[in-house]
């Protein structure tokens, strides 16, 4: 079935974005595309298969319907306020109404210059876009919120970064591409017009009701809000650390998103940073939840004229609202990463106990997601010692291991931690491992971590090598953008 595409946002005013069609791919060729998600979208697989849909991800043809914009948005990067960023790679399609009747974006990243290009060659080299498929799929298996990755093609170009590399284009799928970004955009602009319009637009694709008893702009910062903390708690339950939270990196819609120089830790420490350009550690492990807060301020700033017309009524409202963001992080906090031991989230017995050891992590520098893969495995009785051995002293260990066992409830533990410790991270050297193997054209490395990463919670025997974290000799200290 040809997909029937519609573009809510293209139908907002001329001054949220530029109408720029994808540059036409040269030679394209599919190297994957997702079936099952496309299948969740309504797309059959004989179209995502076709001519047709490559067409449509390459350039070559633009779909019944859509209506390719690039979203105009600024941000504040590193804490650096940018008036102009937009999309200066990427052209939204337009968007697909899934059978559940809820709407998605289709976006090309590497689609081509746009007018926010800001000098840049509008491209995308087939390592990043194949690391955020990587990525953004294992999020998804692992119940992460993202955008999602439906399809990945080269163009048969060579695009330079450090040198020449392959030119792709990844079709990404998002419940929606506003960022908190896109709101600062129009209010250094004094556009109120248009903030009350982004918010009918987010309300409309992300609250089900409203109850009218409040301005929407509260409705929705109370929403995004909830969003945030959940999802960064996430992130840090999993190690994940997304090394580039800008403002225009905070989708409102409470998916991660942009998978340039993001990493999922080994050694564990919370001033751990992957990102090559975090050079200050302002997005390190432990700093993501007051990140997250900073962010959220500039974005209740941006809705303060729609909250009341007195200004600093609304002030005085937006920061009683962003005052309970620490507890309503603490607890989403405690929800992810107390089951980690094997606690209820709401248990201050198990996050005194989490606490004491993530410290025990961090002075042993011992490995995140095994660490936590070994302790499910010794409450099952399957362990050999392997836990104490991760340890420089196996003293303190075995104290905390006495302490722990006195608290929990074995049966139940064991559930929760099964369902809360996955088995399988996408571990930086085997992501490498696969895009240097694909930058050549064997995508056998690629497929095979891709398979595994679908079922992340599920020990097997033939893929034990991919529990291990990197030798020295392998390891990744550092991510990049891709840009």
């Amino acid at each position: 079935m040809t997909p029937i595409f519609d573009n809510s946002y293209a139908r907002l005013p001329d001054r949220f974005y530029a109408r720029r069609a994808p540059e036409i791919a040269p030679s394209p060729s599919l190297v994957r595309v997702n079936l099952p998600l496309g299948e969740a979208l309504g797309l059959s697989a004989d179209w995502l298969t076709s001519d047709a849909a490559l067409d449509a991800f390459s350039g070559r043809g633009v779909p019944e319907g859509a209506e390719p914009i690039a979203m105009a948005y600024a941000g504040h990067q590193f804490g650096n306020w940018v008036p102009q960023l937009g999309d200066g790679r990427a052209v939204l399609l337009g968007e697909v109404v899934a059978p559940t009747g809820e709407r998605f974006d289709l976006h090309l990243k590497g689609a081509g210059r746009t007018p926010f290009s800001r000098g840049g060659d509008g491209k995308a080299v087939l390592s990043a876009v194949l690391r955020e498929y990587i990525l953004s799929e294992a999020m998804a298996a692992l119940g992460v919120r993202t955008t999602r990755a439906l399809a990945a093609v080269t163009t048969g170009e060579q695009v330079y970064r450090e040198g020449p590399e392959p030119g792709a284009v990844l079709c990404r799928v998002a419940r929606g591409h506003i960022r908190v970004g896109t709101f600062q955009y129009f209010y250094a602009r004094k556009d109120t017009e248009a903030l009350e319009m982004l918010v009918d637009q987010s309300i409309s694709r992300l609250v089900e009701t409203t109850s009218g008893a409040e301005p929407a702009a509260l409705t929705l910062l109370k929403r995004v809000m909830a969003d945030q903390a959940d999802l960064i708690a996430h992130w840090m339950s999993l190690g994940f650390i997304h090394g580039v939270m800008n403002t225009d990196n905070m989708s409102i819609t409470g998916e991660t998103i942009d998978y340039g120089p993001c990493a999922f830790m080994e050694v564990f420490h919370p001033d751990q940073v992957f990102s090559s350009i975090d050079r200050q550690g302002r997005y390190a492990w432990g700093n993501q939840p007051r990140i997250a807060h900073w962010n959220l301020a500039q974005f209740a700033q941006t809705l303060l004229p729609l909250i009341d017309a007195d200004t600093e009524k609304a002030a005085k409202i937006a920061q009683e609202l962003l005052d309970g963001f620490g507890p309503m992080f603490e607890a989403a906090y405690k929800r992810r990463m107390n089951p980690k031991i094997g606690f209820a989230g709401d248990s201050e017995k198990g996050h005194f106990l989490m606490t004491r050891f993530l410290q025990l992590l961090a002075d042993s520098r011992v490995d995140f997601t095994g660490a936590f893969t070994a302790l499910g495995r010794v409450l099952a009785g399957t362990d050999a010692g392997m836990l104490t051995g991760l340890f420089a002293t196996a003293e303190d260990i075995e104290t905390w291991l006495s302490d722990w066992r006195t608290e929990i409830a074995e049966a139940e533990a064991l559930a929760l931690m099964a369902a809360s410790n996955p088995v399988y991270i996408p571990r930086n050297h085997r992501v490498a491992e696969a895009l240097a193997a694909a930058n050549t054209g064997d995508f056998e490395a690629f497929e095979t971590l891709l398979a595994l990463l679908k079922s992340p919670y599920v020990a097997r025997p033939e893929f034990a090598d991919f529990e291990a974290a990197a030798e020295p000799h392998e390891a990744v200290t550092q991510t990049f953008c891709g840009t």
